[in-house]
């Protein structure tokens, strides 16, 4: 059973996702905030394994929330949900440590996958938002330094890929695709997988 927590400050959106979510089988939401802080408040005292998140809330907005959970050491996983895609908005939120961003015009499904995706741990990036990536400024250092199997891993973890599905397409173990990953944070200077791709399109390793 996945447990999420919703965070939005508009009750009706709020209220929305969370009867959509709770009426999926192997999801249930234990937890419903309206700001930055409460949501904070209520990962840290129920620890969901994911957080719904809006960006923009007049309470406190959802970057900072994302930055005191990872500040926490918090093991709860952020999936933004947001109107805004734009490039400060986007990055901002990637950097900070969310695990995926998603669009609110998204369709159910995509919603419901891309909790799941997150509860997983897998980079979730909606196409509108890897494209305001592909297009952000790119720094000329960083392509070269990956090998080519490692622009391999990195490009299937843009796609959502598993380890075990990346590990399967590439002939490799799983703890081969882990390794690669490590050798991608460092070389990247990132600590995740959703940071790890958009390090990757900033950089130019990603088209």
């Amino acid at each position: 059973m996945i447990r999420i927590v919703v965070a939005d400050d508009h009750p009706v959106v709020r209220d929305g996702v969370a009867s959509t979510l709770s009426a999926t089988e192997g999801l249930e939401v234990v937890g419903q905030a309206e700001s930055g802080p409460e949501a904070v408040a209520l990962a840290v005292r129920l620890e969901p394994d994911v957080v719904v998140m809006d960006l923009r809330m007049p309470g406190g907005n959802g970057v900072d929330a994302v930055r005191e959970l990872r500040r926490l050491g918090s093991a709860t996983r952020v999936l933004v949900l947001t109107t805004y895609d734009t490039d400060s908005d986007t990055v901002a939120a990637i950097e900070a440590g969310a695990t995926g961003y998603l669009l609110k015009d998204a369709p159910t499904e995509s919603l419901v996958a891309a909790v799941r995706s997150t509860a997983a741990g897998e980079a979730v990036l909606s196409p509108a938002v890897a494209s305001r990536l592909a297009s952000h400024v790119r720094s000329p250092q960083g392509s070269a330094s990956l090998s080519a199997r490692e622009r391999e891993v990195l490009a299937l973890v843009a796609k959502g890929t598993s380890n075990r599905l990346i590990a399967r397409e590439l002939f490799v173990s799983e703890a081969t695709v882990k390794t690669h990953l490590v050798h991608i944070y460092t070389k990247l200077g990132v600590t995740d997988r959703a940071a790890a791709v958009a390090a990757g399109y900033q950089q130019g390793i990603l088209s």
